[in-house]
């Protein structure tokens, strides 16, 4: 059984992998590889996931970690930008970094912070931490994320790319059950192309999507 990718609606979908737990489709449009809607888990089991996190910002390691995206990003911000973390998790820790460094931030996420408020406003930059792979739909999520990115803006995604068909097979990525969604840097490039964005790499899991 096929569907239709959830990142670009395209209906050219197919085959990618399979192991013992999941199949793995890819889109031929947008080159995301996607695990089918029927195969995620529920809510419950995929908040019971994200709350064995033990993310905090007094962990140097995890600030460390955090840095490879905050680094380049806060290069890029004029000073008194505001800020969105989307998908921040049970112990939010970028966004305090940003603001450390006077950046205001307000925080969303779905399960420990679901603030619909924070939808009334532009933002300057929003930033995604290991957040897109987790998403049933990315193509939605996404795009509201650029609806609310002020000309000139930044969404700057944490998120492990695939790098080919082989070393799929053997990634740890895969192996967590709620990671659904697995990107390339064809399928960023793709993004750009369809939102106007320029696309700027860094390290192998970080990309800067700038609005024009």
């Amino acid at each position: 059984m096929m569907q239709t990718c959830p990142l670009c609606a395209s209906p050219d979908t197919g085959h990618y992998h399979c192991d013992d737990e999941r199949d793995y489709l890819s889109c031929r449009h947008c080159a995301l590889v996607f695990v089918p809607a029927w195969q995620h888990l529920s809510t419950a089991e995929e908040k019971a996931v994200y709350d064995r996190h033990e993310n905090h910002p007094d962990d140097l390691g995890y600030r460390r970690f955090l840095g490879r995206l905050f680094t380049p990003l806060v290069a890029r911000l004029s000073p008194g930008a505001q800020g969105l973390d989307f998908g921040s998790g049970p112990g939010p820790t970028l966004s305090v970094m940003f603001e450390e460094a006077g950046y205001s931030m307000a925080l969303f996420d779905p399960f420990y912070a679901p603030d619909a408020s924070v939808w009334q406003r532009d933002y300057d930059f929003i930033t995604a931490t290991e957040v897109v792979e987790h998403l049933a739909a990315p193509g939605r999520e996404i795009e509201r994320l650029l609806d609310h990115l002020r000309p000139g803006g930044c969404l700057g995604l944490m998120t492990k790319r695939v790098r080919s068909r082989e070393a799929f097979a053997d990634w740890h990525y895969i192996r967590d059950p709620s990671h659904v969604a697995f990107f390339s840097e064809s399928t960023f490039q793709w993004l750009g192309r369809r939102f106007e964005l320029d696309v700027t790499f860094h390290a192998d899991d970080v990309v800067l999507l700038q609005k024009r």
